[in-house]
């Protein structure tokens, strides 16, 4: 299986090579424009496991491979770094991230692992847990692994019910926001609301981001068979009430029992 995913592996750096010095689109490609393309690639990944599509996901991996060959084709040819040193920084890394099982360090569970994960990060230079959240990651995404990063140093909840408690504190100060009529204030109250409702999620193990993903594909799959039960009796929805809409609405969620 190694050998068979090693030859594989440099049959596409060959191509890599080729495509590089053969073919007009891949030779103007440089590390700026390939960076919104593999931001789709990571996103249509996400979708193809949202959807528990194996073979999507076969395929977007493939595909954000290439991206990784791509990135350091550049950064050879730029004499920055091979993909060699890519691959060894990694295996390093993991290396030394892993005493528990290149050392003689000593776990008991995951929870450990993650907090001497987080020390060894601080060790390397790292001035706080909180840093190697990327700035540009979705809001619900970083909501999630600050505080999972946070949980790394004991800040966190010791029970859901806990959580849940302090849900409920938000949603009256969110409350009473909208009762003063400040738009700032009511943003800022919304977002703590939303914060502790992803915490809440991590201590119920689930994955706000990908809850909410899968509601809005129900949304849009309920909504697309309202549009089409609504244009089949000759009465388009920007021609009904609410009410006519709300009651296609039920059927369509009642006929998929979702």
């Amino acid at each position: 299986m190694a050998n068979n995913s090693a030859e594989e592996f440099l049959r596409l750096i060959q191509i890599m090579d080729d495509l590089r010095e053969k073919c007009p689109w891949d030779k103007k490609q440089t590390i700026q424009t390939l960076r919104q393309l593999t931001i789709e690639e990571t996103y249509e990944l996400t979708d193809a496991i949202t959807d528990n599509d194996w073979k999507g996901i076969k395929e977007e991996l493939g595909d954000i491979l290439l991206h990784i060959v791509f990135y350091a084709k550049i950064g050879a040819e730029e004499n920055k770094f091979t993909l060699e040193e890519v691959i060894n920084g990694v295996c390093e890394k993991l290396i030394y991230r892993h005493p528990h099982i290149y050392g003689d360090v000593k776990v008991n569970d995951e929870e450990d692992v993650k907090r001497n994960w987080e020390k060894l990060k601080l060790k390397e230079g790292k001035k706080t847990v909180l840093s190697g959240v990327p700035k540009s990651l979705p809001a619900t995404v970083k909501a999630m692994r600050l505080q999972e990063k946070a949980k790394q140093v004991g800040f966190e909840w010791d029970t859901k019910e806990q959580v849940w408690d302090k849900v409920e504190e938000e949603q009256q100060e969110l409350k009473e926001a909208i009762a003063s009529g400040d738009k700032d204030h009511m943003e800022d109250e919304l977002g703590d609301v939303f914060f502790s409702l992803i915490n809440y999620a991590r201590f119920l193990n689930l994955d706000a981001e990908n809850a909410l993903e899968r509601t809005n594909k129900k949304f849009i799959s309920r909504f697309n068979k309202m549009e089409a039960a609504a244009t089949s009796t000759g009465k388009p929805l920007q021609d009904m009430t609410l009410e006519e809409m709300d009651a296609i609405w039920n059927k369509v969620k009642k006929q998929n029992n979702t």
